[in-house]
């Protein structure tokens, strides 16, 4: 089997490349550049307007444009402007959406350098990055950015940040030797240096072994700009929803035009008659009802944090059932944290989180008031303070940050809280290196000097002989030191050893050799703590059917103890690694995704396969990410929630959701406003739809009764027009505030909605069918009766009354029903009338409209809707007969509570 490049030694990759170590000849760069293609990224190739005209390709629009050609047909142009308005909105939608992913690989080109340095045959050349080809050699110093994969064959102090690609918050520490194993994660090859990344200290050479798209950052461009991911949950359900409802009422149109040839009528009348019929029954005002509710989602969940970027993400995020999420600064607050400190054979515990320097020590529960008689606590804290290069400051709104390395802040903080300051001048410095695995500074102070050092336990334990025990030197048995470290270590914390010696204030200069003898002055181990909320989230998260999966680059112990502290996965015995991931087929990891829930020193590939058998298992899948590493999980799932404030731009064109708090607990939240959201749009559909159901059903009705009715041979109980302002009007006063219905209680202790659920239910059917055959059979009686003169002797009724009095009772159907819409099960009595003031808004408006309408002729001369005044005695009887859609429902809803209380007993 072939070997990787970080398995290869410097020598055998130069050889592998055909490169020397002065690098290649431009003649033969140039030569490459022909073979290899330019460093790029390749995106989408289709044009914007080749885009948006493919979006007219769609089964749901051919339906739509056909209903306007059909309402063209009829001399109904409002109502063809109006479903042409909703073919083009949706186009645009799908537009919009779809370069979306090219946003994503815009983001991924501008993290490549425009330029870097390069050696060919032996001289330095600044180069466009884009001609880099593999064996180039590169040359890097602090602050430069990769502008290719690179395998290091030499340099000196070298560490980059790696954050954005692999997870990891700390700044890598390179080093030049060949890997011998050959399945290492990218965060563990440590002598690769990754395109996209950023040089934080030091100087190194590499040797570019993958430019473009064969690059780390380039596959990750693949996954962005591969196959997009299915429809949210709530487009399929629509989409699924409007095919059954246009079939029906197809269905119900054929009826209507059969039973009409069948009873004789002319063949032109009765086919008018039926796409006049199909036509009342679109539901014309759904889509803008839909937004209406998305658009009040987003704006609830702007409130909460989340900004949406996608308007069915609103819903989508309701229906989650598995939260995938970042560990570093999602869960975790990113600022490294001193939380013990073992010095003169005692432990500390220190409070407060974050940089801030306000916390307190204690020692067995007891809070540490005077540091005077705790010297060893004292010198230890010193001695952090001096071995560092980092800087405690503050930024523009006045908070405390860190410049530098965020376990050198961590000490800095400790410090701080103890008031621990000096004025000691640093006199030298050994920086730390990967082989030798510590730091030491030299410090000059009035009497003597101080020779510090600090860095791994284990290291450390070796360079002392002696220990700090109340002030006092010691003989130092390392054996308790050990302990303390491995315990610590055990707990997640990064643990940090620290040793002392006092040399003559004449020195100025140390060396390896000046690092034996020392005084072991102890141990301060610290993590990234949890965020204060995010327990609590997650709690919610439990409550509300929701399972949280930790997928961090961060190591296994790491990772396994901060989802102890939170609950995550507790009943595992511990973290599966990106290694075991790797290790697995689809068919396994499949198993594996059920069975654990934290995930660490991962890959993006790894985080892009756990999502995808997540949702093959048939969940509903929300990923968090701020990173490079994470844009292909973030662009597969479900539903992507990018970081904001710490968040890549690659992550966020690839998400859904960008967090302007990066806070976990904001999508808890979010996720309320979502099932708020879900609850609204289910309500605007169960009340729209009877308003067309009633419709058509009072069409089909007087066809059935013309044979012993004549007023029906010619005329219909309602205009088109009428159909069409009922279609529109109830759709904006009526269904748009029923989206602002306030959040029912409870709404994070249910489980999610299932997703493979249909909107075309018994619940659906049921409800419909009520109000739809309500308010078809009290048009139709209020029509009849008034035609015949039961509420105008001794005055002769017109037949433009009749049909005024049926338009009116519609109206007034669907208004009564409003009042019970609002809730699915729950009584309208048991609730407030007022807690929803745009609904009574909604429902006046909707009043005030109709007696406008219905006397427009004497008020303003003329009729825009054919309508004719009938007596105002009449009124009582429309209400009376209208009222039904009140009751009936109310009825069916004690029905269904006493039903599912007997199944409950």
């Amino acid at each position: 089997m072939e070997k990787h490049w970080h398995q290869l030694d410097s020598t055998e990759v130069l050889d592998k490349l055909d490169t020397t170590e002065e690098g290649l000849s431009t003649a033969e760069a140039q030569k490459r550049l022909q073979e290899y293609g330019k460093n790029e990224l390749q995106g989408k190739s289709r044009g914007p307007l080749l885009r948006f005209l493919l979006q007219f390709h769609n089964p749901l629009l051919y339906i739509l444009m056909v209903a306007a050609v059909v309402a063209f047909y009829l001399g109904e142009y409002l109502d063809m402007w109006v479903i042409l308005g909703v073919v083009l909105a949706t186009a645009v939608i799908g537009f919009i959406q779809e370069g979306k992913a090219e946003s994503a690989i815009d983001s991924l080109r501008e993290m490549l350098a425009p330029e870097c340095t390069v050696l060919r045959k032996g001289k330095q050349a600044t180069i466009v990055s884009s001609e880099l080809v593999p064996g180039d050699i590169v040359l890097l110093e602090s602050g430069d950015r990769i502008p290719a994969d690179l395998r290091l064959i030499e340099g000196k102090n070298l560490a980059l940040d790696e954050s954005a690609l692999t997870g990891e918050s700390m700044a890598v520490k390179k080093q030049y030797d060949k890997l011998d194993k050959e399945d290492l994660v990218l965060a563990e090859r440590s002598n690769m240096a990754f395109s996209g990344t950023a040089v934080t200290r030091g100087v190194g050479k590499g040797v570019v072994v993958a430019t473009g798209v064969k690059t780390e950052m380039g596959k990750i461009s693949k996954f962005v700009s591969g196959p997009q991911k299915s429809d949210p949950p709530i487009m399929r359900k629509i989409r699924e929803f409007t095919k059954v409802i246009m079939v029906g009422i197809i269905t119900l149109g054929a009826v209507n035009l059969f039973v009409g040839l069948r009873f004789g009528f002319e063949a032109g009348f009765v086919f008018l008659v039926s796409v006049g019929m199909i036509v009342a029954m679109v539901p014309e005002g759904l889509p803008a009802a839909l937004v209406a509710a998305f658009s009040h989602g987003v704006t609830k969940m702007a409130h909460c944090g989340a900004l949406i970027r996608k308007l069915p993400a609103v819903e989508t995020l309701g229906a989650t059932t598995v939260i995938c999420s970042d560990k570093t600064g999602t869960l975790t607050k990113n600022e490294m944290t001193v939380k013990e400190v073992f010095c003169g054979d005692k432990n500390y515990a220190v409070s407060g989180t974050g940089y801030s320097p306000e916390g307190e020590f204690s020692r067995d529960d007891d809070t540490v008031t005077d540091l005077d008689g705790h010297t060893d606590l004292q010198q230890i804290l010193l001695a952090g303070l001096l071995c560092n290069n980092a800087v405690l400051e503050k930024d523009e709104e006045d908070k405390d940050k860190i410049q530098g390395d965020p376990t050198e802040g961590a000490l800095l903080v400790a410090a701080a809280k103890a008031d621990i300051s000096s004025s000691a001048k640093r006199q030298d410095e050994l920086p730390f290196e990967s082989d030798q695995q510590y730091m030491a500074t030299l410090h000059r102070r009035d009497d003597d000097a101080l020779l510090i050092v600090k860095g791994a336990p284990e290291k450390i334990i070796t360079m002392c002989h002696r220990q700090l025990v109340d002030g006092n030197e010691e003989d130092f048995d390392g054996d308790s030191a050990v302990k303390e470290a491995k315990r610590m270590a055990s707990d997640a914390l990064r643990v940090l050893g620290f040793a002392w010696k006092r040399v003559s204030k004449e020195q100025t200069e140390i060396s390896a050799d000046d690092l034996q003898e020392l005084t072991f002055l102890g141990l301060q181990g610290m993590m990234d703590p949890p965020r204060e909320e995010t327990m609590d989230a997650v709690r919610r998260c439990r409550d509300a059917g929701i399972r949280i999966v930790m997928i961090t680059g961060d190591h296994e112990s790491t990772a396994r103890a901060i989802a102890d502290k939170l609950h995550i996965g507790h009943d595992e015995k511990r973290a599966i690694s990106g290694e075991d991931v790797a290790a697995m087929d689809d068919d396994q990891l499949f198993t594996a995704v059920t069975d654990y829930s934290v995930f660490a020193r991962t890959s993006p590939e790894h985080k892009y396969r756990i999502v995808t058998q997540l949702q093959k298992n048939g969940h509903i899948v929300a990923v968090t990410g701020d990173g490079v590493n994470d844009a292909p999980a973030l662009a597969n799932a479900d539903i992507g929630i990018a970081m904001g404030v710490t968040g890549t731009q690659v992550a966020k064109d690839s998400s859904d959701i960008v967090l302007t708090d990066d806070n976990f607990a904001s999508i808890v939240s979010a996720v309320a406003e979502g099932r708020h959201t879900f609850n609204n749009i289910w309500k605007v559909i169960l009340f729209l739809l009877p308003t067309n159901g009633g419709q058509g059903l009072a069409i089909l009705a007087a066809i059935l009764l013309s044979p012993f009715l004549p007023v029906f041979s010619e005329r219909l109980p309602v205009e088109p027009i009428h159909i069409l302002w009922v279609n529109l009007f109830m759709s904006i006063s009526c269904a748009i505030p029923l989206t602002r219905e306030p959040k029912e209680k409870g709404l994070l202790k249910r489980p999610p909605h299932d997703p493979e659920e249909k909107l075309v239910n018994e619940v659906f059917l049921r409800k419909v069918s009520i109000v739809s055959v309500v308010s078809a059979s009290a048009a139709i009686i209020m029509f009849l009766l008034y035609n015949n003169g039961v509420f105008t002797e001794p005055d002769v009724p017109t037949f433009a009354q009749a049909q005024t009095v049926a338009f009116t009772t519609i109206i007034l159907v669907q208004t009564f029903y409003l009042f019970t819409a609002r809730w699915i099960e729950d009584s309208a009595f048991k609730h407030s009338l007022f807690s929803n003031p745009f609904l009574l808004l909604g429902a006046g408006i909707t009043i005030l409209f109709q007696l406008l309408i219905v006397y427009a002729e004497p008020l303003f001369g003329f009729s825009p809707l054919r309508t004719e005044p009938f007596p105002a005695h009449v009124w009582p009887y429309i209400l009376l007969a209208a009222s039904p859609g009140f009751f009936l429902i109310e009825l069916e809803k004690l029905y269904i509570r006493a039903k599912k209380s007997n199944a409950a007993h």
